[in-house]
């Protein structure tokens, strides 16, 4: 008989079958009453012992994250809180663990604090929040593939070693074969790359929405899912070195295609975690509950987690431009009794507290912000006809901000020859991106969705670190 997952024995209304239970010990009570817990819920099953009928020296391995397995009959239940439970007949200690080492963990039986967590982050799955947070990390994951094999997209692995920088910020991780106590130079003193690994220098990715363009100008409709890097020395909750991103590409679509390809997207996986993780997302609702509690009024949200995702999957999203937005900040009571940290005027680009005042202040719903000024964008956007402004845009959640930023891309090969002179980029360097005007150049465009910014929006997290499984920041490379 092979063993049955905690979650399908929850669900079962076989009472009267014999099941075996395996996982993880979180409480035994009066030497009676174990909860065990496996990871495949956040829900426990109660296994009901008659100590009388066990040997004393099996009862004391019984401890918290101990991993046993349990032999014995499903039984509806006496208690409160389970439908059924399981009577035990025979129990096995697969794995032992020392109480005393147990309550210098996360896995004591109590409430710790985010920051110990992740200090111990190879324990942290073990907890509620946790194995929340990464089941729906998972759900998400599947989520994103099933929407866009469903409509009909193929998923291209992207390079993560490449010598190009998509986004022109220049904050790349350098990869090298070198020794780095001699390191080769030429006669001028400079590394001498042609001697490395690639005969050039190479970088980590920081997104692979330029190759992403070379297939989707081939296979119609692609998107990539991969990690990405960036050496930004940022200590602060919105970033990470090593991230996630979801990059679709669309040939012959145009911004307003692109914008309504994001709504249905977003609001697919707000609806998928929402009708697909119940248990786990009302553990995070009562738990972001207790979280707001403790925050000064104004730096409270006014959604619950589930009315957040709801806000999402039944609203429309407004849609308006750059120019447009500007008008209503500096309208805005915030601006003119000075409430903004950052200052708001046309050419500069919004804050996460400027975002968040336009969705949930001023229209109380999602926010596309469309037509950025060209200056604060990337070369590879659409130049707009008044010459000032490119088909970018960004769409703003609330609690988080900006969670997807995309554009229509530049498909005329004179413009975008321009616009690489005007960004200081080397045409040599981006040849076989250019070579896509050259040969059938068509409208296109795409955008792309930091995956742990969605994590973030769907669990209630406010920490980035706390949705990947080992984050990597300045100075922690941990695990």
């Amino acid at each position: 008989m092979k063993h049955t997952k905690i979650k399908a024995l929850l669900e079962s209304s076989e009472v009267g079958e014999k099941v075996i239970v395996k996982g993880w010990v979180r409480a035994f009570r009066s030497n009676r009453f174990i909860q065990i817990n496996d990871g495949s819920t956040i829900n426990n099953i109660q296994a009901v012992i008659e100590y009388e009928n066990f040997d004393e020296a099996i009862l004391k391995k019984i401890s918290t994250a101990a991993a046993v397995e349990v032999r014995g009959t499903l039984v509806a239940s006496q208690g409160k809180g389970q439908a059924v439970e399981v009577s035990v007949e025979e129990v096995e200690i697969l794995g032992e663990a020392n109480p005393d080492d147990v309550q210098k963990t996360v896995m004591q039986p109590k409430k710790h604090k985010l920051e110990f967590l992740r200090e111990q982050a190879h324990l942290r799955f073990r907890t509620n929040t946790f194995g929340a947070v990464f089941r729906i990390r998972h759900g998400l994951t599947f989520a994103i593939h099933k929407f866009f094999n469903d409509k009909g997209f193929y998923n291209l692995h992207t390079p993560i070693l490449t010598s190009s920088d998509a986004e022109g910020a220049g904050e790349m991780f350098r990869v090298t074969n070198f020794d780095l106590n001699n390191v080769p130079k030429t006669e001028d003193g400079k590394v001498d790359f042609s001697q490395d690994f690639f005969d050039k220098p190479v970088n980590l990715t920081v997104s692979g929405q330029l190759e992403a363009e070379l297939g989707a100008l081939a296979l119609g409709q692609v998107y990539t899912f991969g990690p990405t890097f960036r050496a930004e020395n940022s200590n602060t909750s919105r970033h990470l070195a090593e991230f996630w991103m979801i990059e679709p590409e669309v040939a012959f679509n145009d911004l307003k295609d692109n914008m309504d390809l994001t709504e249905e997207f977003l609001k697919y996986l707000s609806n998928y975690v929402l009708e697909n993780y119940v248990d786990d997302v009302k553990f995070l609702n009562d738990r972001d509950a207790q979280e707001q509690k403790s925050k000064p009024e104004k730096d409270r949200n006014p959604l619950t987690l589930i009315e957040r995702l709801e806000f999402v999957a039944n609203n429309e999203f407004k849609r308006i431009t750059y120019t447009e937005a500007i008008q209503i900040l500096r309208n805005s009571k915030p601006f003119k009794k000075k409430k903004f940290k950052f200052d708001v005027e046309w050419g500069v680009d919004l804050h996460s507290e400027h975002e968040r005042y336009l969705v949930e202040k001023e229209f109380k719903c999602p926010v596309i912000i469309t037509d950025y000024p060209a200056t604060i964008k990337a070369f590879y956007m659409r130049q707009n006809d008044d010459d000032k402004t490119v088909a970018a845009m960004d769409v703003l959640f609330p609690g988080i901000g900006e969670i997807v930023g995309g554009s229509q891309r530049e498909e005329r090969l004179d413009v975008l020859k321009k616009k690489c002179a005007d960004f200081d980029i080397h045409e040599d360097e981006l040849y076989w991106y250019l070579d896509t005007r050259r040969f059938g150049t068509v409208p296109h465009a795409g955008f792309g969705l930091g995956f742990e910014r969605m994590v973030m929006f769907a669990t209630g997290m406010t920490n980035i670190r706390d949705v990947i499984p080992f984050p990597r920041t300045p100075g922690n490379a941990e695990f």
